[in-house]
C-alpha cells in the first residue's frame, strides 16, 4: 500500500511532528518527532505526566497551533498545510474541542452553550433548537436547558461541553483532561458518556487524560514522555498505532479545506450506564440521578475557573463568523 492510501484512510495522521518554545538557553522542547494514526471511530487515550506535550499535541492535531517541523492530517486533509482560514473552516466543521474548565460562557443557558456552535455555522433556528433538545437529552440533561453553568454541579457542567463539542456533528473529537476537575464516581460517568457517545455518534475521539477510568475504556493508549511515544497500547486491534517513517515525498490530498457532515437522521436514545445503550450494562448508576451538588467552591466556580488562556482557546476554536447571529 502507497503511502498517500494509508495516510488517506486514517482520521488522524502525525508525522514527525516537534515542537519547541523559547529561545537559546530557555528553549522547551515541547514534542520531539511525534508520529502515530488514529483510524476512524477509535476512543484513544493520550496518557503522560503534567508537560509531557499532552495539550500541545492536541493544540497542533486541532490546528490551534503549527509545529515546527513535521505534518498532521486530520480526514485525509492536511491541517499543517492550511492557512488560518482554512483551519478555522476546519474547526467549524470537522474538529471539536472539550476542555478541562469546561469553557462553557456563563451568561448562557445549557441550551444556549450547546447552540453556540450551531449559530456559528449558520444552522436554520428550527434545526438548531432540535439538535440542540436531542443532544442534551443524550447526556441526560433535558430537564435543566434553561439553567446557567453557575447553576450546575461539576460533572453537569462537563455533560453540557460534551453535549456542545458534538452538536455540529464533528468528525474529530479533541479532549483535553476532561475529568481533570471532577470527583472520582462523577469522572467514572463522564467517561461512561464519552465512550457511549463515541459509539452513538460515530465520532473519532482523543483525549489526553491521566484517569484510569478512560484507560481502561478506551480502544488504544498512547504513553507520551518528555514529547517523544514511548508505548502504545490497542486492545481492539483497529485503534491508535505508531506511524511509519514518512517517505521522502508524499502527495498532499486535494479536495476542500472542510468537510460538511449531516446531522445523524438515527434516533439515539438518551445516556444511561446502566445499560440503556452503553457498552457497560454492569455498570450501576444513572448520570439522570447525578447528585446535584455544587463544584467545589462558590456556585460560580466553574466561572472563575475559565481562565484567560482557556478562553483564548475556545475562542480560536470557534472564531465567530458571518452566520452566527
Amino acid at each position: 500500500m502507497s503511502a498517500p492510501d494509508l495516510i488517506t484512510r486514517e482520521m488522524v495522521a502525525v508525522e514527525g511532528v516537534t515542537r519547541a518554545y523559547g529561545r537559546g538557553r530557555t528553549t522547551t522542547q515541547a514534542l520531539r518527532g511525534v508520529s502515530f494514526t488514529v483510524q476512524p471511530g477509535q476512543l484513544v487515550a493520550l496518557r503522560g505526566r503534567s508537560g509531557s506535550g499532552k495539550t500541545t499535541l492536541l493544540n497542533i492535531v486541532g490546528g490551534l497551533d503549527h509545529p515546527d517541523a513535521g505534518r498532521v492530517q486530520v480526514a485525509g486533509l492536511d491541517v499543517t498545510a492550511m492557512s488560518e482560514h482554512e483551519r478555522m473552516r476546519l474547526r467549524r466543521s470537522s474538529v471539536a474541542f472539550i476542555f478541562q474548565s469546561f469553557g462553557l460562557i456563563p451568561i448562557l443557558s445549557a441550551a444556549e452553550n450547546v447552540g453556540v456552535p450551531l449559530r456559528i455555522a449558520g444552522t436554520p433556528p428550527k434545526e438548531r433548537e432540535e439538535r440542540v433538545r436531542l443532544m442534551l437529552d443524550i447526556v441526560g440533561l433535558a430537564e435543566h436547558a434553561r439553567q446557567r453553568p453557575g447553576e450546575l454541579s461539576g460533572g453537569q457542567q462537563q455533560r453540557v461541553a460534551i453535549a456542545r463539542a458534538l452538536a455540529g456533528s464533528p468528525q474529530l473529537l479533541l479532549a483535553d483532561e476532561p475529568t481533570g476537575q471532577l470527583d472520582s464516581e462523577t469522572s467514572k460517568q463522564i467517561m461512561r458518556l464519552l465512550r457511549t457517545v463515541v459509539q452513538s455518534e460515530g465520532v473519532t475521539a482523543l483525549v489526553a487524560t491521566h484517569d484510569p477510568n478512560l484507560i481502561d475504556i478506551a480502544d488504544s493508549v498512547l504513553q507520551l514522555e518528555d514529547g517523544v511515544i514511548q508505548d502504545h497500547l490497542s486492545r481492539t486491534g483497529r485503534g491508535a498505532r505508531p506511524a511509519p517513517a514518512p517517505p521522502s515525498r508524499v502527495a498532499t490530498p486535494n479536495g476542500p479545506s472542510c468537510a460538511s457532515r449531516a446531522v445523524p437522521q438515527a434516533p439515539i436514545r438518551p445516556y444511561c450506564p446502566t445499560g440503556c445503550v452503553g457498552p457497560r450494562p454492569r455498570s450501576t448508576g444513572c448520570v439522570r440521578h447525578e447528585p446535584q451538588t455544587r463544584a467545589s467552591g462558590s456556585r460560580h466556580t466553574g466561572q472563575l475557573r475559565l481562565t484567560s488562556h482557556i478562553m483564548g482557546a475556545m475562542i480560536a476554536s470557534i472564531r465567530w463568523g458571518p452566520g452566527s447571529a
